[in-house]
């Protein structure tokens, strides 16, 4: 309990007055494939009009602009959003789609989004309020996108002492999907699994599509 909580404060430092460390400290647990593992989602991404929960520096949103659709970006921690801001500035992007809010109550009326996505998202994206909120702002065949979680793969002793790491905090949990499914499948989604094999990594996205009859 002692050791869950402890990092759970080292996140929130990290998330929010650390932030400008972000990209370093993610860049080095995952042996450089951080933003890599971050990209992986766009192959699932349809529609022009997306939000990202949890938009973090920036990445996802830069790409997402690149590729001409209507981006827009949510995330509660202003240091992060300071960050995604200045990162689509300098890369000519559109940096004024970024929302301050929190996905338990998305401030944008419903029917609004092809795709939502959320990159390694804490536990908010399993929680009722967050996945009402959700199905309420996709449209009809619209689709929920998660990455909840990498695996490094690999034999060399540096990348078992990673996903060793990875495991015991909690970062890297052998199936989450036990957990997803039924809280997306009790929400009204259909759930789809994908595992995606990157160099050296193992990735999970899973695709939500609101079921024809709202849950009961």
């Amino acid at each position: 309990m002692a050791f869950s909580l402890l990092l759970r404060l080292f996140f929130n430092l990290l998330y929010h007055p650390f932030a400008w460390a972000y990209d370093l400290v993610a860049a080095t647990v995952s042996l450089g494939q951080w933003n890599d593992w971050v990209l992986s989602v766009l192959p699932y991404i349809k529609g022009a009009r997306v939000l990202e929960l949890g938009h973090g520096p920036g990445h996802l949103q830069a790409a997402l602009q690149e590729q001409g659709r209507f981006a827009v970006g949510l995330d509660e921690s202003r240091q992060m959003s300071n960050l995604a801001r200045r990162r689509l500035q300098r890369g000519g992007h559109l940096p004024f789609r970024l929302t301050r809010a929190v996905a338990q109550a998305l401030p944008f009326a419903p029917q609004t989004f092809d795709t939502v996505v959320a990159t390694f998202p804490t536990e908010f994206f399993l929680e009722e309020n967050t996945l009402s909120e959700i199905r309420r702002v996709l449209r009809k065949e619209g689709c929920y996108v998660v990455l909840p979680v990498a695996w490094l793969t690999g034999s060399t002793p540096l990348r078992r002492l990673m996903a060793f790491l990875f495991r015991i905090t909690g970062q890297a949990p052998e199936d989450p999907l036990p957990t997803i499914r039924p809280a997306f499948q009790q929400a009204g989604f259909r759930v789809t699994a994908h595992f995606v094999e990157m160099r050296l990594s193992r990735v999970l996205i899973v695709t939500a599509r609101p079921a024809t009859d709202p849950p009961v």
